[in-house]
């Protein structure tokens, strides 16, 4: 269920016009922005786009990059991008995080989003960039993790409901042998993990817990290396990713994300712009009852200025 708030009366031209005047002169009226831009739907803003780029021969996109800064230029920017180039962006900057990928981000669409979804995002990508995911992605990462990546996003998974049981009995005991081995990086479990559909991986983590007493999560811990830390933790990412709900996964990313001493905007930022107009009012509630305190009072303490007015106009604050 989205949380933005939409005007019934729309013109493209009359917000085109506003944008304008809001970005003429010495300062930026970014109030005025938010005020127009944090109300308009996916296809609205795509028509304010077109029409500003028509009647002023200029890139809307580009022209607010330039009148804006820090955060509140990125969530704009995301804001402002097509759904499937927004995606691409996020995997782009993902990808190019150092010393490693940012494999939390990458795992989230690779494995949240349907594989049709995930096709188009990649296409974007390739449009954009051109190049292919898999290509920037083993360019940027290396050894075992490399490996649970490159096979994540380059997947198409089966999306229908058929299992097999004798499978998921199957390997579940091959999962649980490597583990018994110390081989926490056997290339059957990134297999296992990175390859079968979301049902099929399901019923085997459930028969490996039915079994062996315990989740396999807690069972893919690390050695103490950094290298063994980002593998594995991409691993229980991955199974996160897949036995949860989107947005029960969203609303822990989006809680740690507030929870650190240093607020990540980038986190944040990420949930809000991308779940706006998709089921952002579910991760709202869902906060509420983990925390007892509302995702806008925790996002309005944590952000400030320009950025925090935004955050809490797509989460459809109308103050």
């Amino acid at each position: 269920m989205s949380t933005l708030i939409c005007p019934e009366d729309f013109s493209p031209i009359t917000d085109a016009e506003a944008i304008r005047k809001a970005c003429k002169g010495w300062g930026t009226d970014e109030k005025a922005l938010i005020s127009i831009l944090g109300h308009r739907n996916a296809t609205q803003r795509k028509m304010i786009r077109k029409t500003y780029e028509e009647m002023y021969s200029e890139d809307l996109v580009k022209r607010l990059e330039s009148e804006l800064s820090g955060h509140f230029e990125k969530a704009v920017y995301r804001w402002m991008l097509d759904p499937e180039e927004r995606d691409a962006v996020i995997l782009h900057g993902a990808i190019k995080e150092k010393p490693i990928p940012d494999y939390s981000s990458i795992i989230e669409l690779s494995c949240i989003y349907s594989p049709q979804d995930l096709l188009a995002v990649k296409r974007a990508y390739q449009a954009r960039y051109k190049r292919s995911v898999e290509e920037d992605l083993a360019q940027h990462s290396t050894g075992e993790l490399r490996k649970v990546l490159v096979s994540v996003v380059g997947i198409y998974r089966y999306a229908g409901d058929e299992i097999d049981a004798r499978l998921a009995k199957s390997e579940a005991d091959i999962i649980c042998n490597a583990i018994k081995s110390k081989e926490l990086n056997n290339e059957e479990i990134v297999r296992i993990i990175t390859t079968r559909s979301k049902n099929q991986l399901r019923a085997t983590l459930n028969r490996y817990k039915d079994d062996h007493g315990s989740s396999l999560t807690k069972h893919l811990r690390d050695d103490g290396e950094k290298a063994a830390n980002a593998f594995l933790a991409a691993l229980r990412t991955t199974i996160r990713c897949i036995t949860n709900d989107p947005q029960t996964y969203y609303e822990k990313v989006i809680r740690q994300a507030l929870m650190k001493s240093g607020t990540d905007e980038e986190s944040v930022t990420r949930v809000i712009v991308s779940r706006a107009e998709n089921d952002l009012e579910v991760i709202k509630e869902l906060y509420y009852k983990r925390n007892t305190v509302s995702l806008d009072h925790a996002v309005s303490k944590n952000t400030s200025g320009d950025y925090k007015a935004f955050l809490l106009t797509l989460l459809g604050n109308q103050n």
